[in-house]
This record gives C-alpha cells, structure tokens and sequence, in this order.
C-alpha cells in the first residue's frame, strides 16, 4: 500500500536568467514500511523534494498525497495538525528546544496535540536508541550523536505515516553518522515504521531498500 505519492510536482525559483527549475515534472510512490533514500548532487532537489512531502513548501503545480490526504486541499491550520499527527522530521540539527530534557523534547509533539504519552512504547522506543538513561539530561549535556537519537525518538513517538529525515548526519562523525542510521532503519523495521532519508552520502544511501535519485529536479 502507497503511503505517500507525488503527481507531476514542479517547483521553480527566482526570474529570468536567475531561474532555477528545482522540480520537474516529479511523481513517486512510497509503500508502508519501506525505508527510502533520495539522494542527488548539491543542487539538485532533493531537499526541496522533502520539503514538499512534508508539507513545508507548496509545489508551483501537482500533487503530494500522504495516506490519501492531498495536501494541497489544507489551509494552514489543518496542515500544521495534520503535520504534526502524521508526519515526522528529523533535521541536520536536531531542533531541540534546549530548556527541556530529552523526554520532554520527546514528548512535546504529543502533549501539542493533547495526546496521552504511551510510556511501554517510549520505553521501547529510548531503549532501542540507547537514549533510556539519558532522559532527564538537557540537549547540551548530550553528545550530537545522542541528540540525533532524541530528535530519531521524538519522530518515532508520534507514530506518524512516515518520517522525512534531511541530511540527518550531517553534523555528525561517520562512525556515529552511521550508527544513527543504522538505528533509524532498523527501527523503522521494529516499529514498522516508513522513512525517507535525504542523504549525499552513497553509503548511508546504499543502506536503504530502494534509493530515489534526483538531478536537474528530475528523478532519474
């Protein structure tokens, strides 16, 4: 089952002789449970590809439907709470509010949307990421690979349709880039999870079940 389709995206920027054609006549499909890499040379569009699956940017024409819904047919709040119920993000950066310990980054989304925390999952969950003991500690007492599997937590917890995962290893060493990776993936597979990772790296990308390539805005 498609968990996640595009139709025809385009996406242009900027006028004239500064025009940029970042998508071009994009369609994909992504089923349940797969786990994704798109991959392309800088500049290509794949970063803009992801935003348009997560609903963080609106295509120039087509379509972006998760589990049925087109996005298109949102106004802003219904895709802010239809973002935040099925959709998760993992960034480079991790996006952790730094006044709150782990567990409350993690569970922040959850309590946004008045939902009761399921703790055997959040257990299973930090004890699968290696981050159980480290619950109560603030992002700057963490090491940028632990950070990493917070913001890894915090998409998982929320049991969304899929997680959009940008360059997430980015600011890391490739031991722990692919020790986060690793993780990721085989949490997909233990939580049942669909992920699509973003990644110039052809190794991290050789570890996904399929890989989307993008050049010149167009998949290849």
């Amino acid at each position: 089952m498609n968990i996640l389709t595009t139709s025809q995206l385009t996406k242009t920027y900027g006028t004239g002789d500064a025009q940029v054609h970042a998508l071009n006549d994009v369609s994909i499909e992504i089923e349940a449970g797969e786990f994704i890499a798109i991959v392309g040379s800088s500049g290509s569009g794949k970063s803009t590809l992801l935003n348009m699956l997560g609903g963080l940017d609106t295509p120039d024409s087509g379509s972006v439907s998760v589990r049925g819904k087109d996005l298109s047919q949102l106004n802003n709040e219904e895709l802010t709470v239809f973002r935040r119920r099925n959709i998760g993000f993992v960034f480079q950066n991790y996006n952790l509010v730094p006044i709150l310990s782990a567990y409350e980054n993690m569970t922040l989304p959850l309590k946004l949307d008045g939902v009761a925390v399921d703790e055997p999952y959040v257990e299973r969950v930090t004890k699968k990421l290696a981050i159980h003991e480290k619950l109560d500690q603030l992002p700057g007492n963490l090491s940028g690979g632990q950070q990493q599997r917070v913001a890894i937590a915090r998409a998982l917890l929320t049991k969304p349709a899929i997680i959009l995962a940008d360059e997430p290893t980015g600011n890391l060493d490739s031991k722990n880039s692919l020790e986060v990776v690793s993780l990721l993936k085989s949490s997909a597979y233990e939580f049942h999870q669909t992920i699509a990772i973003v990644t110039h790296n052809e190794e991290i990308a050789q570890m996904a079940d399929r890989m989307i390539r993008i050049e010149d805005g167009k998949v290849c």
